[in-house]
């Protein structure tokens, strides 16, 4: 992906969305613009206007942190946001390829280690998955497989959540927040392709999306990012049906750039009893489609 496009997208996306008076400035008359001007922008972050023009024309190599964070402050940027940001910035200095180990990370190539699917057959109460920033699910419990069973089932998904979310009609049952999920996994998308600007594979994901559904390329081209690490959400599963989850996404030390998701119910609801349900059925089906060892004899 073009950084300085990226870069350049990045900014002037932020800077329409603060308003003046949200940043503390008079509205003034005659403005075409619909969130602040570049001069306004650059007297909040106390710089001057040309610096900042350059800034946002995608110039961010050899900018130093301060003037990072104080473009950051200028443009009120959230967590994720302010990340991303570095994260360009490094990308824009050639850091990334430098210092960041290259792992492997598609589904095929990459395999949990022993413990670690130990640990996610461990978790039995909810749905326990582990994902790349490309949003491929590469391991998980029963009780996820279950879970995510219309997306192992859709041909030629790859397990992947975005592809999943947009190209399969399925989703539209499974998600009733349809739209929500939606804006998270682009976004969720978007900052990966921050921090990992060079990756083929999510170069080729983001394609296919954006071709195939206008949905996505709608969302892709407001350059939301945000993380994902807490938060309830509402599913419909077709096996035992309205199912309101608790999450907690927990970034791996061990393998970075990776997450484990797990999912959970208030307890003693009947969204607990639920998931007890699909447990059972779970259970039940990977019995069936175990092969019998034939008799001796």
């Amino acid at each position: 992906m073009d950084n300085r496009e990226e870069v350049r997208e990045f900014l002037t996306s932020r800077r329409a969305k603060i308003t003046p008076a949200r940043a503390g400035l008079p509205a003034g008359s005659r403005r075409r613009v619909p969130g602040l001007r570049r001069s306004e922008v650059a007297a909040l972050a106390d710089m001057s206007v040309e610096y900042y023009s350059r800034l946002e024309r995608g110039h961010l190599a050899g900018v130093s942190p301060p003037l990072l964070e104080a473009v950051a402050r200028a443009l009120q940027l959230d967590d994720a946001e302010r990340a991303h940001l570095l994260n360009l910035a490094q990308a824009a200095d050639g850091s990334d390829a430098l210092t960041r180990p290259r792992r492997r990370r598609t589904r095929d190539q990459w395999k949990p280690h022993r413990s670690l699917q130990w640990t996610l057959d461990a978790i039995t109460a909810g749905p326990a998955f582990v994902r790349n920033g490309r949003m491929d699910i590469l391991a998980a419990n029963q009780l996820a497989r279950a879970f995510y069973t219309d997306l192992y089932a859709s041909p030629g998904n790859q397990a992947n959540l975005a592809r999943f979310q947009f190209l399969d009609p399925a989703s539209r049952g499974f998600y009733p927040d349809w739209d929500p999920f939606a804006d998270v996994a682009v976004a969720i998308l978007r900052a990966e392709a921050g921090r990992n600007p060079h990756d083929k594979d999510l170069h080729d994901l983001v394609g296919e999306l954006s071709t195939r559904s206008e949905e996505f390329r709608t969302r892709w081209g407001a350059h939301n990012v945000r993380s994902h690490g807490t938060g309830t959400k509402r599913f419909h599963h077709q096996v035992v049906g309205e199912l309101t989850l608790a999450f907690e996404g927990l970034e791996m030390a061990a393998e970075p750039g990776l997450t484990l998701t797990i999912y959970t119910a208030e307890p003693d609801s009947p969204h607990e009893e639920a998931l007890r349900l699909l447990a059972s059925w779970a259970a039940t089906q990977e019995a069936h489609s175990t092969p019998r060892r034939a008799s001796a004899g």
